[in-house]
């Protein structure tokens, strides 16, 4: 058995425990980390086998799996006790790993690895996400795995101005800023982040802060590697075909040139690339035979293609279809598409194309998710597709991808911070992207998409937002160039995608990847500033379709209808066992929602029994007012008078003097059991006792 090794650190006034050679001691690396009463496992391997076939990319596998037994939960689901694909957040968790690790491993490196994150233990308070990324941190770099970190992810809040680190579940709740940073001791990898329109320079301010975090933790694991860290494996970098690319490079260059700058619509520039690669096929075979290896044409030709592309921006800044380094792509925005959707958007950016629709519903629609957190109800999400068709292939993969997901969530973070309040605007609402062509930057046509959808639908949302993918390329001298609006070629031969999205005043969400080892402050700076100078030429496009929201809804939108009232009468509209509620919805045909304050909000798919069901609300909940008449039945007769019952349970004493102008021998001589009789509120006493009177009160 392994011995156990501890280390500490003090991380502001928390202290981070990782604990190496306990659990998963077959891994090439495992180790867990604690802070508080939360625990995380990290296990890391590479595979014992020689790379597959056909493999020409990184095959790295991030998987966080959930444990509900971390939080002392038992799954709700009545018939499926055991996790079993994760949620979208905790798919959200994985990419975030996967995107911060990823530019530290050789790019030549073809065996199969993973890195699994297991939460163990859950408190509440201290997140496992982050937890779990520095885990996979440590547990790859003291590995024999060939990892060029280590990397430390940090989480960065800002409440009333001021900069927190890791905030707990709590303080995230007030925080202004989400924001995660990834970096090595030198340089910034990975960020993600949602704000509530912060400023660029806020936001620089924020990453420095994460960036000074992250280099002490990078320190401190590099101590840790230095006390019982395995030695790397060596991984023979495969070979490039130079002469083929030099063949390629002098034979066909002008003809690359001319298919860089000529052919400006991707699936044209595609079929153009695969000429080209069947002329320099039957140029080798001229000279070498019919028996020629063609098989290193294709990789030489796409070395030299992203060469080129690469030196085009770097030494003329001229891109594709000879674009400018700020310059956008062809806008067109469109919105009420469609006509029984309650709003519909379309936005054209080039040739990335994204419908949008915006679905209200009632409080009863809310999506609920269920985690080692608890449940959570979210009154706003957002679908993102990306079907095959949009790139002009066929595929057998129908159902949504991590991709999706994660295209999904930013443009729902983008949009959050500019949401009506429930209070404002009860509504449910759920928005659905389907991508319907793609050449680059599909996410952010989903986020301004959206933004459309919600405005054709009536959402009052407080400012509208815009996104734009932000691209870099960079040679070894230092020279770099930064891409506005970023396409196919430039994304995939590129080193950073780099997504902005806000509103006028200011940043909602940020999404940072990045395919070289780190990007300096210099680079940031001018990519947040460039940033900015798109998305407000794309907001201007925007509202020049639609300036503001509309101030009717959709008439196929549901009506809701808010009323308040007091929570000790919340259980005579809910009934015994639900039946006074049950009963008010089938008669109506509405959907109610009550909360415990006595908010209760109708959702009614017609006016008329929107108003039934709300008449009836307030009569189950409405107080006896002093000198209102009110129809009544009598439940009790005594000697002294009647008991008659008002408002659905409310009984007031008629007394014997009250029921009559003229004296009357008995009670029973004028009243009978169950009789319907009219009669005035006359008197409450100090312990809410009703008093009635039929006396002067007309009973026709």
């Amino acid at each position: 058995m392994k011995e156990v090794k501890i280390f500490s650190l003090m991380l502001g006034d928390k202290e981070i425990t990782v604990e190496f050679g306990r659990l998963a001691d077959q891994a090439d690396g495992a180790c867990t980390v604690r802070c508080g009463d939360t625990v995380v496992l990290a296990t890391a391997v590479i595979s014992k086998n020689p790379p597959r076939d056909g493999v020409d990319f990184l095959p790295l596998m991030v998987n966080f799996q959930e444990r509900y037994y971390a939080s002392g939960s038992i799954k709700s689901s009545r018939f499926m006790k055991r996790e079993s694909r994760p949620a979208d957040d905790k798919i959200l968790i994985s990419r975030l790993i996967d995107r911060s690790i990823r530019p530290l491993f050789p790019k030549y490196v073809r065996q199969d690895m993973q890195v699994m994150i297991y939460p163990l233990s859950y408190d509440g308070t201290e997140q496992h996400d982050i937890l779990g990324a520095l885990a996979a941190s440590a547990a790859l770099t003291v590995s024999k795995i060939p990892f060029e970190g280590p990397i430390a992810t940090v989480r960065v809040g800002m409440i009333n101005g001021e900069f927190v680190l890791n905030p707990t579940t709590e303080a995230r709740e007030k925080s202004d800023l989400d924001l995660v940073v990834s970096s090595t001791e030198e340089n910034v990898v990975m960020i993600e982040a949602g704000a509530n329109e912060i400023s660029e320079e806020k936001m620089l301010e924020a990453i420095a802060f994460g960036k000074k975090w992250a280099k002490k933790i990078c320190a401190f694991i590099n101590e840790i590697r230095a006390e019982i860290g395995d030695e790397k494996l060596e991984i023979t970098k495969p070979e490039t075909n130079e002469e083929m690319e030099n063949f390629v490079r002098d034979n066909f260059g002008t003809i690359i040139d001319e298919a860089i700058f000529e052919y400006p619509v991707k699936l044209e520039r595609i079929a153009r690339k695969k000429e080209i690669i069947t002329e320099i096929e039957e140029k080798i075979k001229e000279t070498q035979g019919e028996e020629a290896d063609l098989s290193g044409v294709a990789p030489a030709f796409n070395a030299v293609f992203k060469e080129k592309i690469r030196g085009f921006i770097l030494n003329e800044e001229k891109r594709i279809a000879g674009r400018k380094l700020t310059e956008i792509r062809p806008l067109k925005t469109e919105v009420g598409v469609l006509p029984r959707t309650h709003g519909s958007a379309i936005f054209t950016r080039g040739e990335t194309q994204g419908l949008t629709i915006a679905t209200l519903g009632g409080p009863g629609d809310q999506l609920i998710t269920e985690g080692i957190e608890g449940e959570a109800k979210h009154r706003f999400f957002h679908y993102y597709t990306f079907p095959p068709f949009s790139v002009g292939e066929c595929s057998n993969r129908l159902f949504t991808g991590n991709r999706e997901i994660g295209h999904g969530a930013l443009a729902q973070r983008a949009l959050e911070p500019v949401l009506p309040s429930a209070k404002d605007f009860a509504y449910t609402i759920m928005a659905n992207t389907d991508i319907m062509a793609s050449n680059g930057s599909s996410s952010m046509a989903a986020t301004c998409g959206t933004t459309l959808a919600l405005m054709d639908a009536g959402v009052p949302i407080k400012a509208p937002v815009s996104g734009i993918a932000m691209g870099l390329m960079t040679d070894e001298t230092g020279n770099y160039k930064i891409l506005s609006d970023i396409q196919d070629d430039e994304d995939f031969g590129g080193d950073m995608d780099f997504k902005v999205t806000g509103t006028e005043n200011g940043i909602t969400a940020i999404q940072m990847d990045i395919k070289i080892k780190g990007l300096s402050q210099e680079i940031f700076e001018k990519a947040l500033a460039q940033a900015k100078q798109g998305r407000m030429e794309i907001l201007e496009k925007m509202l020049a379709t639609i300036p503001e929201y509309r101030k009717e809804l959709s008439p196929y939108a549901p009506s809701l209808i808010t009323m308040q009232i007091n929570p000790e009468k919340i259980r005579d509209v809910i009934g015994k066992g639900g039946e006074t509620i049950n009963k008010i919805i089938d008669e109506t045909g509405v959907e109610m929602d009550i909360e415990q304050d006595g908010t209760v909000v109708i959702t009614a798919k017609d006016q008329e029994g929107g108003k039934r069901a709300q008449e009836w609300v307030l009569k189950l909940t409405a107080d006896p007012e002093l000198g209102k008449i009110y129809e009544g039945k009598v439940v009790r007769i005594e000697e002294y008078g009647a008991f008659v019952e008002i408002m659905n349970g409310h009984q007031g004493l008629l007394h014997v003097s009250l029921i009559s102008n003229e004296r009357i021998p008995s009670v029973k001589d004028v009243l009978k059991m169950g009789q319907i009789v009219k009669v005035q509120l006359v008197e409450i006493d100090n312990l809410g006792r009703l008093k009635l009177a039929m006396k002067g009160v007309p009973q026709d």
